[in-house]
């Protein structure tokens, strides 16, 4: 979310300009097609290692959704020479904090400890890139505790359950449709079998990249890669078939019945992302629609709808630019007590509708700047951050080292841009409306597995 600090235009470049002439991002490809980028920030003694491997829910098949988070959480599980546990134990002996994540593009997992420490992490995260012990016994022990996180995280969340629900509609083909942590059916079915297929598919070398980001020598850590990563064979990895979504040719609506205390109205239309840092415009201008509409507290979601008309108890918008497959403008929120589902629905297109018309104020613009660009600079204060930003950027397919140039495009949108784009992409033909219609809670909760998820 944007941070919530208005800074003057000229200073936010002043930064951009400061941070863009001290960064020092360094690369080195092994011979087995890894990618090793480092950069330095020497603030305090500590380092974040991180692995990204190019695979996520969107390489799926139909039947095995889910098993690359399967197969996240299978990763903790050891090698021959790091037993169950291991993993995590070192990591905590070392005075450090690991965890992982699966997204819809890729898998990474991450250790930030003390930078003594980064060669045996090194060491870790190779040994398991190669040698991963994929038990049937721990398998299934695992694969339960999987179901028990999709119960608790989207089964038991009404709002995370709509937000399922609008996705499988608004896309037909592409695989953004299926949850990332995949369908209940799916997980049943689901054996150690596929979990190692994923394994072998997609857990090589020339597959991932290593980010480090801290108190660190580059050349050193270069040394330390070729030490620890180097010996890992690549592997021919599987073709990727174009998935392409077909162009949506009316609205789509649907809705959920579930015990909730709120309905909740959730609206999906198709724009693009950023497939060319340097041509590409209307990415950027739908960033700043979105900051304008949903950027700060006084923006215009929050002050018409739920200051002004009492409309909404909450109103928002998202939409992020930098993805592998196709992008979504989100709008959503929660009527007011007697406000319907379809007023609140009415309420957000004639927002939407008012920057068609009428545009947006050079005032209202610089605030949305500078709340966007200072949440995009103030996000890098932690060396995780860091390591994060040129991850995400890479597993998108754009270079680590536009990140500064990013900032740049997004100084550079106009009025005029911010109006276009309203103008060019909400129309019906490509939006997707999600109504969540609440039923009563049940008065005696779920019984909750003794499985704890720890992802």
């Amino acid at each position: 979310m944007p941070m919530r600090h208005a800074l003057p235009i000229a200073l936010l470049i002043a930064l951009t300009t400061s941070i863009a002439a001290s960064a020092n991002p360094h690369e080195r490809q092994l011979a087995n097609g890894l990618r090793v980028i480092v950069k330095e920030d020497h603030r305090a003694p500590t380092v974040a290692h991180m692995v990204w491997y190019r695979a996520g829910s969107m390489d799926e098949t139909s039947g095995r959704t889910g098993v690359a988070h399967v197969l996240e959480h299978m990763m903790f599980k050891g090698t021959p020479t790091a037993g169950p546990g291991e993993f995590n134990r070192r990591v905590a002996a070392a005075g450090g904090r690991d965890n992982a994540f699966t997204s819809r593009d890729y898998t990474a997992y991450f250790q930030q400890v003390p930078k003594r420490k980064l060669p045996e992490m090194m060491q870790l995260e190779a040994d398991r890139m190669r040698h991963l012990s994929l038990e049937e016994k721990e398998f299934a022990q695992e694969i339960k505790v999987v179901m028990e996180e999709r119960r608790l995280r989207t089964e038991d969340q009404p709002q995370a359950l709509l937000y399922e629900k609008l996705n499988a509609v608004a896309f037909q083909v592409h695989p953004y449709r299926v949850p990332i942590i995949g369908w209940m059916t799916d997980l049943q079915s689901m054996t150690v079998s596929d979990a190692r297929a994923w394994y072998d598919d997609w857990y090589a070398p020339n597959n991932a990249y290593v980010v480090v980001v801290g108190d660190v020598d580059h050349q050193e850590v270069f040394r330390f890669a070729e030490q620890y990563y180097g010996a890992l064979p690549a592997r021919t990895l599987p073709v990727r078939k174009p998935q392409d979504e077909p162009q949506q040719a009316g609205i789509r609506r649907l809705t959920l019945q579930a015990p909730a205390d709120l309905p909740v109205v959730m609206m999906a239309y198709k724009v693009p992302v950023i497939r060319h840092v340097e041509q590409d415009v209307d990415p950027y201008a739908l960033e700043m629609l979105a900051a304008v509409l949903a950027g700060h507290d006084a923006a215009r979601l929050n002050r018409h709808l739920v200051r002004e008309q009492r409309l909404a108890v909450s109103a928002g918008a998202s939409y992020d630019s930098t993805a592998r497959g196709p992008g979504i403008f989100h709008l959503h929120g929660a009527p007011s007590a007697g406000r319907s589902r379809g007023e609140l629905e009415a309420g957000l297109r004639a927002e939407l509708a008012r920057v068609r018309e009428e545009g947006v104020s050079a005032e209202e613009l610089a605030r949305a700047k500078a709340q966007l660009i200072a949440s995009q600079i103030y996000k890098l204060d932690s060396i995780f951050a860091q390591a994060m930003e040129i991850g995400q950027l890479e597993s998108a397919g754009i270079p680590h080292t536009m990140n500064r140039r990013l900032i740049d495009k997004l100084q550079e949108v106009s009025r005029e841009q911010v109006q276009a784009v309203a103008r060019k992409y909400f129309g019906d033909e490509a939006l997707t409306v999600a109504e969540l219609d609440p039923q009563p809670v049940p008065a005696t909760p779920r019984p909750r597995s003794p499985f704890v998820p720890r992802h």
